[in-house]
């Protein structure tokens, strides 16, 4: 897809983190959009915001906790905006906390937002794609599915189904008019899970610095226009890192506790009273409810 402009896009997630960055990405490059996410206010906010750059963009309003309303969210946007060309799945939930900390409800919820309901809105969206000749699937993973990723385990093993689903996805749509990418970003600049790390006293070691959100919407667009199968957004010791993860993992453990790379996500399971309960907290903390976040 040499050009994006007049394309129809449904994007998940668009209210916070790096939806509204995709968002503008997307518009700028003349892309009609249905934003989608649980509340009303903020999705009109980016279209106003949107409209007033001179982009088109209309709200549609889903919970993709809930199965049913995630099956007929590409109805939906197709009846506001027409005819989707472009599915970005972005929306998802994390959760940081000791494994053994997590309930039964959490497991399934972090299931279905960041690997079932992708899945289920990609397979609405492709049969019309494929019929009408044009189309691009990009789904929105992590750094945390190329890896083991501790107190952070629910987060880390559904971004690695999404990067099984991309990956495959694009070698099955291979010779179709329709692509397939997935877009794995390290840690995130100014805005969501990194941020309130930060808010929070919880700053990542030197080797997962933050990117800029920019450079993964651009990343997004890029993928589209070049139907790229795997884009990796991260500081450049990652990417030798997970060489060696993949060459040899036990010298890759070892480098990541050398880095210290673990030992944030500890601190804010500490600091939410959701650490190992063989390791107490050192002082008592009520326990908070999950925050769905973009992705």
């Amino acid at each position: 897809m040499d050009d994006l402009r007049g394309c129809n896009a449904l994007l998940t997630g668009a209210a916070g983190g790096l939806g509204r960055y995709i968002a503008r990405a997307l518009s700028a490059e003349g892309v009609r959009l249905a934003v989608s996410g649980r509340h009303l206010e903020p999705l009109e906010r980016l279209c106003s915001d949107l409209r007033q750059s001179g982009g088109c963009a209309e709200p549609v309003l889903a919970d993709l906790a809930d199965v049913e309303q995630t099956a007929h969210l590409v109805e939906q946007a197709e009846s506001t905006i027409g005819p989707l060309d472009l599915l970005i799945n972005n929306a998802g939930v994390e959760i940081v906390a000791a494994f053994t900390e997590f309930t039964d409800e959490e497991l399934v919820l972090t299931a279905q937002l960041n690997l079932v309901a992708p899945m289920v809105l990609t397979r609405h969206a492709l049969p019309g794609m494929l019929e009408r000749g044009r189309g691009h699937v990009v789904t929105v993973s992590s750094l945390a599915g190329r890896g083991g990723n501790a107190y952070n385990v629910l987060y880390a093993a559904t971004k690695a189904g999404l990067i099984g689903f991309g990956r495959s996805l694009h070698v099955e749509l291979a010779g179709s008019p329709v692509g397939a990418s997935v877009i794995c970003p390290g840690f995130v600049a100014r805005d969501g899970m990194y941020a309130r790390m930060q808010q929070l006293g919880v700053k990542a070691p030197v080797a997962l610095r933050p990117v800029e959100p920019e450079l993964v919407a651009r990343a997004v667009v890029d993928a589209i226009v070049d139907d790229r199968p795997d884009v990796l957004v991260t500081a450049w010791p990652m990417r030798p890192l997970l060489a060696v993860q993949e060459l040899a993992p036990r010298l890759a453990d070892r480098i990541v506790r050398a880095l210290r790379a673990g030992q944030f996500f500890a601190r804010l399971a500490e600091l939410t009273g959701r650490d190992s309960p063989s390791q107490p907290p050192r002082r008592p903390h009520a326990r908070k409810q999950p925050r769905r976040i973009a992705s």
